[in-house]
């Protein structure tokens, strides 16, 4: 609970420097929020409630110094304390990762894990390039993307397995994936113009097995909670695909409509949509306590990706930067009302079940 404490006070810092980079009044205003804003999200937020799962699953104490570490990062950067102390604890943190894929492993050795593993050596490296080398944020966007992203499509593998479909040759196809992408961020640190296309292509590749593989693909015409966890993973992947479009026809891009285009399409539209479609299963395993389905809980996700096309294909792609404003605030109140929601449907618990008497005459 502490740990999750501290990735959800890194959400809402996260919120209010999304609100200052819009030009919006924010109830807190510090120097550097909106600078750190990419890094606070990916790491002291996603990355760290990311990594608490992991650490639950291997059951070993010392795999919580990594979500520890990332959510203390999180609270470093909000303080007065030099931006070094926070980065230093990403960097420790994404690097305590690395050994509890390897316990994984050691128990298991499966191209699941390779791909994760692939994931958490680049979150690695963009934390060593923003300490070290002083690399701007907007250049280490790929790495921290793909440390997300190859972490989520790596445990969807893990669940596809059940599939008839999921053979040797389709894991060695999202394997392939990943090293494209792993290899697509070396070259587009050095040459942009070419590293940035494979980028995409790479993308687009796991965007594609991802709607050829995945288990949502059938459940998404069932009932209650495998339908909504199926809806939120289709519409993320469907951001990725628009990811991938940009970084191939784009190119690269540090600022302007392409790169919010980017920025909010896999960390909003992918990520926080993988987050709501989880929350049920994955809460309860880290909280031992149940959050149970409601209907209710479609209301944020469409509100989520209703204010994206706002945004994204309104606002950002026909240069509206009002669109952009009105869709990032929607953006954030989506984000809000399903944490709202959450909590509540934890407080309430499962829902008793209807009960029918019969009469006998």
């Amino acid at each position: 609970m502490a740990l999750l404490l501290l990735g959800g006070i890194a959400l809402l810092a996260g919120l209010d420097g999304a609100l200052l980079l819009l030009g919006l009044p924010a109830p807190v205003v510090t120097a550097r929020l909106a600078d750190v804003h990419g890094p606070l999200m990916v790491f002291g937020f996603v990355g760290s409630v990311v990594v608490l799962e992991r650490a639950v699953a291997i059951r070993r104490a010392w795999a919580f110094l990594s979500p520890a570490f990332l959510g203390l990062g999180g609270l470093a950067l909000l303080s007065p304390l030099p931006v070094v102390i926070g980065q230093l604890a990403f960097l420790a943190g994404s690097a305590m990762l690395l050994p509890i894929y390897r316990e994984i492993w050691r128990r298991q050795a499966s191209t699941a894990t390779a791909v994760q593993s692939l994931g958490a050596l680049l979150g690695v490296s963009a934390t060593v390039l923003w300490l070290v080398g002083g690399a701007p944020v907007p250049h280490l966007v790929p790495a921290m993307t793909l440390f997300l992203v190859l972490t989520i499509a790596g445990e969807r593998l893990e669940l596809a397995r059940i599939s008839p479909s999921v053979d040797e040759r389709a894991e060695s196809w999202l394997l392939a994936s990943a090293l494209v992408l792993t290899g697509g961020v070396l070259v587009a640190l050095v040459w942009p113009g070419i590293g940035y296309p494979i980028l995409g292509l790479g993308m687009l590749a796991v965007v594609a097995w991802l709607f050829r593989h995945d288990v949502a693909t059938r459940l998404v015409r069932g009932v209650g909670l495998p339908r909504y966890i199926a809806v939120c993973l289709l519409a993320g992947y469907a951001w990725l695909f628009v990811v991938g479009a940009v970084w191939v026809l784009a190119g690269p891009a540090y600022s302007g409509p392409a790169y919010d285009a980017v920025l909010h399409a896999v960390f909003l539209g992918f990520v926080m949509s993988m987050i709501m479609a989880h929350a049920p299963t994955i809460l309860p395993a880290v909280l031992r306590r149940p959050l149970p389905y409601r209907p209710v809980l479609y209301a944020p996700a469409l509100l989520l990706h209703a204010s994206l096309v706002v945004r994204i294909l309104l606002g950002d792609a026909r240069g509206l930067p009002e669109l952009v404003q009105w869709g990032g605030v929607a953006n954030i109140a989506a984000v809000l009302l399903f944490v709202v929601l959450a909590v509540v449907s934890v407080l309430l618990g499962v829902p008793a079940r209807k009960t029918t008497t019969k009469v006998i005459r």
